[in-house]
């Protein structure tokens, strides 16, 4: 493959191009389907680890998954021209501000085209003005809390600029991809991910990759030349700082072996865990840092090769790194009460995935296949319900012609249970009838229309649904999604009360899009006695791997195996359901 030149846009200029368009397009009004493939194809070039101008050149980005042959030469334009043609005819028809407004949290671009037409808004600073004089919360849709969400933004924008966090997904792939080259290099020794993608954070600005090794200055050499890497400061005897070409910027450090636990500790705490590291650490006549533990008593220094050996020299039990965050931590390992927290390995099944039968890519034979490939015991199916208009019609005599094709289905090791994950409407309703749900052996609800309801009328919403005798449990109850917008006004304590009164479940949705419920509500759903389900809330083959951001957000919230429902085998689990959801008979 040819080198880029220095002129060429880097993966993320030209994910930031085709997410402009993207917008654009949505301003414009286009198709959804235009729209989501500019968005997913921008996803799959601002992940990629090597040069996709490059590969464009070379008539290979459609290599990617979502780049097709159209948006390859829209690559290729933007390297030749500097410019999208479609973007810049989109460009003159709306003013630049406007396109500014879709950057903001919680605005997007359907709701900047409504205060562009509706209130003449196009730019950042008729938004505040018209936002101060109290003129947006007028408008149905928006209300005072989104008007103050609106200014917060804003107040946030200038403060800060527009600065881009990475989903941790993205990071990651990054991130371990560069763990495993620079470990491969015969110099390196140990390798380490630090920072808040160790801590598995909803979102990262940066990476931190910690490393011993022989030769220091030739690693540091090796990792500035990785074809992952776009660019690269100066190697130094110990240090080099990366940009790859995802835009992700990587600090390398390479320390003595006898200081690795010393540093990774140090790098990966939270600000507020390392305050209260070294608060506790005072008080107890130490000095705890990155360089070593100063005993005041003897004037000495002592430096660990493991984590582990920083926390037990200072008196406290190993604090996982998820739970760093300066919460309470450090007081709980002093007092042993550390929570044993949730794996991969615990979770015995999967009660959330989809096929073609609604918006999936896989048959049921084909999920199931591999969900027991990934150590599932159980599945349970749970196709979208026919009013949220994903793909396939699933209509309540599709449903019914469903539960019989699910239980037909067998796949060796897994057990396959018949589910639906329905709608909840406005009203709370859900929008298959009870004898037909009485059917099912799971039911999952889910808002997915109308999200511009008031706390609360949506609150109302989901109450409803979750005393319904027929639903099981409320997937991704904020309705978040992290890359795009923030959830719905919700009373989370009123939603909490209802859940535990009844014994309905509530789910993490372990997408990394979504992790929703959030590490806090969570711990709070918890705390109020409700079991909580992790789910991948697969629609693919390959879906299920993202159990581990769903596990991540658990670990988070400090849940062990004892709070999350699917960590028991079926037929465990079923009997623990309060006794108006036992609908089949259980042997």
């Amino acid at each position: 493959m040819a080198e880029p030149s220095r002129q060429d846009p880097t993966n993320a200029e030209v994910a930031d191009a085709l997410e402009e368009l993207a917008d654009l397009y949505e301003l414009d009004g286009a198709v959804i389907h235009r729209i989501s493939a500019y968005r997913n194809a921008a996803k799959a070039v601002r992940g990629a680890s090597v040069s996709v101008t490059a590969l464009a050149r070379a008539g290979r980005a459609t290599e990617l998954a979502g780049v097709g042959a159209t948006i390859q030469e829209k690559i290729r334009a933007l390297a030749d021209e500097g410019e999208i043609p479609a973007r810049a005819k989109l460009t003159a028809k709306y003013p630049p501000g406007l396109v500014a407004m879709t950057r903001l949290p919680g605005l997007g671009p359907k709701r900047a085209r409504r205060l562009f037409d509706e209130l003449g808004i196009d730019g950042l600073p008729g938004l505040r003005t018209a936002a101060m004089e109290g003129q947006i919360q007028a408008l149905k849709g928006f209300g005072a809390k989104a008007e103050a969400a609106i200014l917060e933004a804003l107040d946030a924008y200038e403060a800060e600029g527009p600065r881009r966090r990475v989903l941790l997904d993205r990071a990651l792939a990054v991130g371990e991809e560069l763990v495993t080259a620079i470990a491969a290099h015969p110099a390196a020794d140990r390798v380490a991910l630090a920072g808040s993608a160790r801590r598995m954070t909803e979102t990262v600005k940066d990476l931190d990759i910690v490393a011993t090794a022989t030769d220091p200055a030739a690693l540091t050499r090796a990792a500035a030349a990785l074809e992952l890497v776009a660019s690269a400061s100066t190697p130094g005897e110990n240090a080099v700082r990366l940009r790859t070409h995802s835009g992700l910027e990587v600090d390398l450090r390479i320390v003595e072996p006898d200081q690795f636990g010393n540093v990774l500790q140090h790098l990966t705490g939270s600000k507020e865990h390392n305050v209260n590291l070294r608060e506790y650490a005072v008080r107890r006549g130490l000095h705890v840092s990155e360089y070593g533990i100063l005993d005041d008593a003897t004037g000495l220094t002592h430096r660990c090769a493991t984590e582990a050996e920083v926390y037990a020299r200072l008196g406290l039990d190993y604090i996982e790194p998820e739970l760093r965050e300066g919460r309470g931590e450090v007081r709980l390992a002093a007092e042993h009460r550390l929570p044993e927290l949730v794996s991969v390995a615990d979770l015995r099944g999967d009660l959330h995935a989809h096929t073609t039968a609604s918006d999936g890519t896989a048959s049921v034979a084909e999920m199931a296949a591999a969900a027991a490939a990934a150590g599932y015991e159980y599945l349970a199916i749970t196709d979208h319900s026919a009013s949220m208009g994903f793909g396939a019609d699933l209509s309540a005599s599709a449903l019914a012609e469903h539960i019989t094709a699910i239980r037909g289905t067998e796949v060796d090791g897994i057990e396959l249970l018949a589910g639906s994950e329905v709608n909840i409407l406005p009203d709370g309703s859900l929008d298959y009838p009870d004898e037909l749900l009485a059917e099912l052996d799971w039911v999952i609800a889910s808002v997915h229309t109308s999200f511009a309801l008031s706390e609360a009328a949506m609150t109302a919403r989901i109450v409803a649904a979750i005393e319904h005798p027929y639903v099981d449990c409320i997937g991704h109850l904020s309705g978040r999604r992290l890359d795009r917008r923030p959830g719905y006004a919700l009373d989370l304590e009123a939603v909490l009360a209802a859940a535990a009164a009844t014994g309905t479940l509530l789910e993490i949705n372990a997408n990394p899009v979504r992790r929703d419920l959030s590490e806090s509500w969570a711990a709070a759903a918890a705390a109020a006695g409700i079991l909580i389900v992790i789910n991948t809330d697969a629609h693919r083959t390959d879906g299920f791997d993202v159990n581990r951001y769903g596990v991540a957000t658990a670990r988070r919230a400090g849940l062990g195996p004892a709070e999350i429902a699917n960590s028991r085998p079926w037929r465990q689990l079923r009997r623990e359901l309060p006794s108006q959801r036992a609908r089949r008979r259980v042997t």
